[in-house]
């Protein structure tokens, strides 16, 4: 059986049915404008008793809606009991704190043990629907081995409003990581590498195209003449060992593209440490981190890369919401056996 969503349209209405829908109906029914178009062509909308099927049909103020919608169709994609690091949850999104060595998104060579199918066990019902399935919105990814913080929707209307959001390049993220060398002003080094220059407050900023590879299609490459546009800045928090050969990096971006900060930090010559795509064969030296420090890198099996803030409007009451997750255990004791006091 279908819900039947009763309402009247609202004054000065927009020239399109779409619009006029997406902008009056009812919040509780947690309809995005691009679902209530689906609706539309699909004949699930009545006005004034007429099935309408023109999204672009001119509707009246004070015309009556209905809209049947039939109950969200289960995934196919399974739910696990996976334990979940659950920052933030209400009745439109989650916020998790997600481990590394956790896939997002079931793929042809991860199909389960996801964070997608430990959302659906973890929300059951809770899950209203994304585009007419019941399944979580994920709007934004980070890579298996990274961690840290993702948002999901639970409703087709949060899911269409992050989604606006990171279109939009509005949301706040911002990462930890730990890189080899020291990313400063005044080594003049960075400043003849293409695409890198330096703002105020020795912030790096590095600017390119990003694309697959030619050889490799796992991984990313920096390009000067094609791919999408990627910007990446970072600060250094910390410089780490004595002299400095390493450092606690702070990073947030401008754009959101596949390895993005991993592979804009090689490009400068600053590779994250544990990187097994871009980090390459570095080594630090014990006269400056000591045995334990050169253990702990060398020994530091993903990239040391950490979702820390994330930050956004909440897509029902416009709130600014921001969270933080502290470093993971490992990236801390990695810290700490570079001499890290902070």
């Amino acid at each position: 059986m279908s819900d039947v969503i009763v309402f009247e349209i609202q004054a000065n209405p927009p020239a399109r049915l779409d619009k006029a829908l997406g902008r009056d109906v009812p919040a509780e029914a947690a309809l995005s404008r691009s679902r209530l178009s689906k609706l539309i062509a699909e004949g699930a909308v009545t006005i004034n008793g007429d099935v309408v099927t023109d999204p672009r049909h001119r509707v009246a103020e004070g015309a009556l809606v209905k809209v049947a919608v039939a109950p969200a169709d289960e995934s196919h994609i399974s739910g696990e009991d996976i334990p979940l690091d659950v920052v933030y949850e209400d009745d439109d999104l989650i916020v998790i704190n997600k481990p590394a060595g956790m896939v997002v998104h079931p793929a042809p060579g991860t199909p389960s043990g996801t964070l997608v199918n430990a959302l659906i066990h973890h929300c059951g019902d809770s899950l209203s629907g994304v585009g007419g399935m019941k399944r979580p919105g994920v709007v934004h990814r980070i890579d298996k081995e990274t961690t840290g913080l993702l948002v999901a929707a639970k409703s087709d209307r949060a899911h269409h409003h992050l989604a606006e959001q990171f279109a939009a390049h509005s949301v706040e993220r911002r990462y930890l990581a730990v890189c080899y060398g020291v990313p400063d002003a005044n080594d003049p080094r960075l400043r003849g590498i293409k695409g890198t220059s330096f703002e105020p407050g020795n912030i790096l900023k590095v600017q390119t195209f990003l694309g697959r590879h030619k050889t490799d299609r796992q991984r990313q490459a920096v390009s000067f003449t094609g791919g999408r546009h990627a910007v990446t800045r970072s600060r250094i928090v910390a410089a780490l060992g004595q002299p400095a050969c390493a450092a606690l990096i702070e990073c947030w971006l401008e754009t959101g593209r596949t390895h993005q900060i991993r592979v804009h930090m090689a490009h400068c010559g600053h590779a994250l440490i544990g990187d097994p795509t871009y980090g390459g064969r570095r080594k630090l030296s014990p006269k400056v981190v000591g045995e334990a420090g050169v253990t702990a890198a060398a020994g530091f099996d993903r990239q040391a890369l950490h979702a820390a803030t994330l930050g956004f409007e909440h897509p029902v009451t416009g709130e600014f919401m921001q969270f933080e997750a502290e470093l993971p255990k490992d990236m801390q004791e990695l810290l700490a056996s570079l001499g890290y006091k902070g």
